[in-house]
């Protein structure tokens, strides 16, 4: 098909959007030649994120919404049977019907088994065909999990636009990705665009082969140091104003550790975002990827150009935390996909392989000063953690993010959670030593709620080199609104 063919499916397209809906029957006879319908249904959907237009189920095509995303989120139990299918077809590609058995099962495990050793030592992977598979199998579905939670909270806050474009950053076998596609409403248009130089690619495209008609994907084999997001815009264009060529999500899914300069590549990043654009970094909830995530998010909100949106807003102007902060949420275990069951029963059924946990670090940011908090702190009223060692022994008024579920670790012990408010000089904890209807909402609160606390009796804990707040019977706690 030449240029001149597309050129005039694509004017017809525009003329007539927004008279009826475009049916490719009828709009080949406006072509020179006409072309057959199944030419021009093939144009209209490639050029469907750009012309704003949408698929139906009979055909036709008609104005994509051009209201802000809304989907139906409800949790993940398990990782989907027909994502988790074509992982299997995968696996019995490359080692048979009994892939988790024998020489092929070993290796498999035996991968797996150094991947996490690996990481734990902080050293670095090579992510050849084997590695991909093993990060299918163990990795991907958590993955999917903490991305579904993650980018259903962005939606419901009005973060993500109906006609949606995405880079994701070293998207490896496609946890984001697949969390992504499964929220879309069918009148949703996405452009995705992912950045994965290594064998993981290959799993990627093989779970995208079979996206739906309203979605539109690439996959960049480059390294995200050397990737200039201004290349994935070019090839595509929203229409006219400021952010017509620009990301309106930017993730970094479980990447920025394995960087070496992660706080320079994702400030570049920051550069393609939309004005009103999202940057989403996830890591692991271990303590030096967590810590490591927060240091990133500091080098780019502290001295701009980045807003940290959540969770841990600074609530104090011009105040910035210089705290440990080892924050994530939790969320609850998903069911044991079969893959790992398998995988694990083959080699001895200890549970090795099965990997359910949904713990994660995360940090939105934007560029356009947006937090989910619009709250501005009276010090008449409440007192910035930056001057807790002026005020410790005394009650005092506070506001801070919940920054952590319950961390007592036995049974019987006060609660205790992690709490900041963006000045924090060290770590703050909440200690509930005296529980009562008036300070239940600390204990009822989600990860990354705001809370105030009236009359909580700040504490020195030499021993944790932390503040304890302590919350007792004389304590009201309650959530702020947002």
């Amino acid at each position: 098909m030449n240029q001149d063919t597309r050129r005039q499916i694509r004017e017809n397209a525009q003329y007539l959007r927004n008279v009826r809906p475009l049916d490719p029957e009828e709009i080949h006879e406006y072509v020179e030649g006409e072309p057959h319908p199944a030419v021009v249904r093939q144009v209209l959907r490639e050029e469907a994120f750009d012309l704003g237009l949408v698929e139906r189920d009979d055909g036709t095509f008609v104005p994509a919404p051009t209201d802000r995303l809304s989907v139906s989120f409800d949790g993940v139990e398990r990782f989907p049977d027909d994502h988790e299918q074509r992982v299997l077809d995968l696996l019995t590609e490359w080692g048979g019907l009994e892939w988790a058995r024998g020489d092929s099962g070993d290796r498999l495990r035996e991968r797996v088994r150094d991947v996490k050793e690996r990481y734990l030592r902080g050293e670095g992977v090579e992510y050849d065909e084997l590695t991909a598979l093993g990060y299918a199998v163990y990795h991907l579905p958590d993955y999917y999990a903490v991305a579904s939670y993650v980018l259903a909270d962005l939606a419901a806050d009005g973060l993500l636009p109906s006609q949606l474009r995405v880079l994701d950053v070293g998207a490896g076998v496609g946890g984001p990705a697949l969390a992504l596609l499964d929220l879309l409403p069918d009148d949703a248009l996405l452009d995705y665009h992912a950045v994965e130089p290594s064998a993981a690619a290959d799993v990627l495209e093989a779970m995208l082969d079979d996206t739906g008609a309203n979605v539109r994907w690439t996959v960049h084999r480059d390294l995200a140091e050397e990737f200039d997001p201004e290349s994935a815009l070019e090839a595509t264009n929203r229409g006219d104003g400021d952010d017509a060529d620009a990301f309106d999500l930017v993730v970094f899914g479980n990447v920025l550790s394995e960087l070496d300069d992660p706080s320079a590549v994702a400030r570049r990043y920051l550069d393609a975002l939309a004005d009103d654009g999202t940057l989403l970094a996830l890591a692991p909830a271990d303590r030096n990827t967590a810590i490591g995530l927060r240091e990133v998010e500091r080098d780019l909100a502290d001295d701009g150009p980045a807003t940290v949106y959540a969770p841990t807003v600074r609530l104090w102007p011009h105040q910035s935390p210089e705290s440990e902060s080892w924050s994530f949420d939790r969320k609850p275990d998903i069911e044991v996909p079969a893959m790992q069951q398998r995988l694990d029963d083959a080699g001895g059924g200890t549970g090795e392989f099965v990997n359910t946990d949904v713990q994660y670090a995360y940090s939105v940011l934007r560029r356009d000063g947006r937090t989910r908090f619009d709250v501005t702190p009276d010090r008449g009223t409440h007192a910035p953690m930056a001057d807790a060692e002026q005020y410790v022994t005394d009650r005092v008024n506070l506001l801070a993010i919940k920054l952590s579920h319950d961390l007592s670790e036995r049974e019987g012990a006060n609660p205790l959670f992690l709490l900041g408010d963006g000045s924090q000089a060290v770590d703050h904890f909440a200690v509930v030593t005296e529980a009562s209807v008036l300070n239940e909402d600390l204990r009822r609160a989600d990860y990354g709620d705001l809370l105030a606390f009236e009359n909580a009796l700040v504490l020195w804990n030499d021993d944790e080199g932390a503040y304890n707040v302590v919350v007792n019977a004389e304590t009201v706690v309650d959530r702020v609104a947002r």
